[in-house]
């Protein structure tokens, strides 16, 4: 790579690019209640159109994989039981999705209805090509950061060719479209209108709480205490306006004295009305459900039970638990491991599963075997450790894995696994990364993409086949975490190449 320094890019250009990013809403809010621009690069990284397409073909794969899954509750309940065992939080969903559900012996049947919004990370390896980093059904936020991220590089094209051109690494290169905003609140919308027209509003109780009878499909988003990640989740909110819902934002802590059950199991919402849609951008880790305030002889146990009384109601509802469940690292490596025959219990052929299992990185199972072959054999530098934490910070990485491992009591071993750890492409040219107005060269930038679909009970509910766009985090190649919120990423967008 051509890493000579070369001049930065006039303060006057940076400064305008961080007032495009603020007026756009890709920004952090702050504790006094100013904005934060999130970190970005000034020109996108490169990606092979045929990598890119495969990807694409194959994602979507994944999704109606995910969704299946996550509905099978008899393998959902018969295989996690150890790792719920391991980890309290996930031993914790896993007894509130018996209570909505029930057991082998005693299956319930449930009203709620799964809308699964989900990003599948890859990573472009240079030797194994592009696999995945990692699933996520909850909270799998920043489509609107990925899109804004495609325009901002357009602005900058647009306005400073030659600044955009000095740094793109490769000038043939074409855009990536990225539609994730839009087609992700076009799948809410779709899901949202199928909730509400089943639905009448023909009874006394609507009368009673002036419900027009012409109910406005209505989006409930449920956020964290002090969240600073607002723009993001109101990027989303404004596209839902314009498709037609109303939107509302709750926590955890007021949904537990505000929720009601209405006619027919409807989920009902102090002060608005029906609810067609829960979206939770909370609920990932324990802390999200803790209240101190309450004194409870079992951690979390209210605000968890709110979420249990959500999806007990006739409402659409992502994440559900199952998909939580079935988006877990345990549940990654367990569909490694399995052959791809086994894949057809949920719907996918003999080629489908195929190509599902050409991006899924190896994994292996945390055991006093793979323990003594890890610490005698292996290159801990081809590994990662992870545990079945969300949201950045759960991974361990190199020589610190034995000392993990050697941590860890024999009961905690199945809430961890390792997995291959990928290394991708450092960008060909250097590049200027933007932090708080200030701009910096990067000369080993590595990128990550996630890609966004959404699938609506069981099926696709994009106007793309179930796929909706795309998020790039690039990060130096020296860094472990390239979370934008939660390391040290840069918002960035993608451009291919023939």
């Amino acid at each position: 790579m051509n890493s000579k320094t070369r001049p930065l890019i006039s303060q006057h250009i940076i400064d305008e690019a961080s007032e495009w990013a603020i007026m756009h809403g890709v920004a952090f809010r702050q504790t006094d209640n100013t904005a934060r621009h999130c970190p970005f690069s000034i020109a996108p990284m490169t990606m092979e159109r045929e990598v890119f397409q495969h990807l694409g073909k194959v994602t979507p794969l994944i999704t109606k994989l995910i969704s299946n899954v996550s509905e099978d509750h008899d393998f959902l309940q018969s295989t996690l039981g150890d790792v719920a065992k391991a980890d309290p939080f996930f031993g914790r969903l896993l007894s509130l999705h018996q209570q909505v559900h029930g057991d082998i012996e005693n299956r319930l049947a449930s009203t709620r209805k799964p809308l699964l919004l989900m990003r599948t990370d890859f990573m472009d390896d240079r030797q194994h090509g592009a696999k995945v980093i990692e699933f996520n059904g909850i909270a799998a936020g920043m489509a609107p950061f990925g899109q804004r991220a495609t325009e901002f590089h357009a602005f900058l094209q647009e306005q400073w060719p030659e600044v955009y051109q000095n740094w793109l690494e490769d000038s043939h290169s074409i855009p990536a479209e990225n539609q994730g905003l839009e087609q992700l609140a076009y799948g809410i919308s779709q899901a949202a209108k199928k909730v509400a027209a089943t639905f009448t509003y023909d009874t006394e109780q609507d009368k009673d709480t002036t419900m027009a009878v012409q109910h406005k499909p209505t989006f409930l988003m449920v956020i964290q205490e002090n969240e600073d990640n607002v723009y993001d989740q109101h990027l989303l909110e404004i596209a839902l306006q314009k498709q037609g819902l109303r939107t509302v934002r709750r926590t955890f802590e007021q949904l537990s004295t505000q929720l009601s059950t209405g006619d027919n199991q409807r989920l009902m919402l102090a002060g608005v009305g029906a609810i067609d849609v829960v979206y939770l951008r909370a609920g990932y880790q324990y802390t999200d459900y803790y209240s101190p305030e309450r004194d409870e002889s079992v951690c979390c146990q209210t605000l968890s039970e709110t979420r249990l009384f959500i999806e007990q109601h006739h409402v659409a509802v992502n994440a559900t638990f199952s998909q939580q469940l079935a988006t877990s690292k345990t549940m990654q490596m367990l569909l490694t491991i399995m052959p791809a025959e086994e894949y057809a219990r949920w719907g996918l052929n003999f080629e489908e599963a195929e190509l599902v299992k050409s991006v899924l990185a190896e994994m292996k199972p945390i055991t006093p075997k793979t323990i003594n072959w890890f610490n005698t054999q292996a290159n801990k530098h081809d590994w990662v450790l992870k545990n079945q934490g969300e949201g950045g910070g759960h991974c361990v990485f190199g020589d610190d894995i034995s000392d993990k491992l050697q941590q860890l009591a024999p009961q905690e071993y199945d809430a961890w696994a390792l997995m291959q750890r990928l290394y991708p492409h450092e960008r060909e040219v250097p590049t200027i990364a933007v932090r708080d107005g200030v701009q910096m060269q990067v000369d080993d930038l590595v990128s990550e993409i996630g890609l966004f679909t959404a699938y609506y009970d069981g099926a696709p509910v994009t106007e793309l086949d179930g796929y909706a766009g795309y998020l790039i985090r690039s990060k130096p190649a020296s860094e472990n975490e390239g979370g934008i919120h939660s390391g040290k990423g840069i918002l960035d967008s993608l451009t291919l190449t023939n």
